[in-house]
């Protein structure tokens, strides 16, 4: 079943990718207006987006550990984009970039290339260890070769992994809502909205915790020698 009729539409480019571009351009404009005058007692919406970044940074502390500041720019623009683009395919006209699996799988390569590069700038060049298993030797060369291998699929399976949950979640959410649209277009609405709202917002917290897991098992042997 096609999308309903988007109320932004512009020839030639895809509509998950002119949603993009709008939700980009509301995260830019609310980062103005919540960095603007900012004062010692913030209030409106600098309060608001304090008490939500302070909120994700706290609970970075808790998964990945003491050093989580610098991990904040990249863990708190995911959160905002993914949710606001799992929320706004519910507004009559508008679509969830999430529902298309170029969104989803963009993403999860910016997780994977970030976690990599934390991992390095932990580690230093010793990070491709730990792709070769606890046992290094020139007798375990075989086995290594094989950690290796896994230790690859793993990596770019969780790419894989992040893309599909992301995206099948919100696809068969928008499906499931345009369905029940055309079925009962008086009656969907309030019991499947909540849900579906629960649903981006869970979505949501499922694909940061991921990455969160991930940068910590990249950088977390650095972390212990301190």
């Amino acid at each position: 079943m096609e999308h309903p009729p988007l109320l932004i539409n512009i020839p030639g480019i895809p509509g998950y990718l002119v949603y993009t571009w709008i939700i980009m351009g509301i995260l830019f404009a609310a980062a103005l207006v919540a960095t603007r005058d900012i004062k010692p007692l913030p209030e409106g919406i600098q309060n608001f987006f304090e008490i939500v970044v302070d909120g994700i940074f706290k609970f970075m502390e808790d998964i990945i550990g003491h050093n989580s500041r610098q991990y904040l720019p990249l863990i708190g623009t995911l959160a905002f984009f993914i949710l606001i683009s799992n929320l706004i395919g519910l507004v009559p006209g508008f679509m969830s970039p999430t529902n298309n699996i170029n969104t989803t799988a963009a993403c999860a390569i910016i997780v994977f290339f970030a976690t990599h590069y934390y991992g390095v700038k932990a580690h230093g060049i010793g990070y491709i260890k730990h792709f070769f298993g606890p046992i290094r030797s020139v007798p375990a060369i075989p086995l290594m070769l094989l950690m290796l291998l896994l230790e690859l699929i793993g990596h770019f399976a969780r790419v894989l992994s992040l893309s599909l949950r992301l995206f099948g979640n919100i696809f068969g959410e928008d499906m499931i809502l345009i369905i029940l649209a055309f079925l009962i277009p008086l009656l969907v609405p309030l019991p499947m909205m909540f849900m579906a709202v629960f649903t981006s917002v869970v979505q949501t917290f499922v694909f940061v915790l991921l990455t969160m897991i991930y940068i910590k098992l990249a950088t977390e042997e650095a972390e212990e020698g301190h």
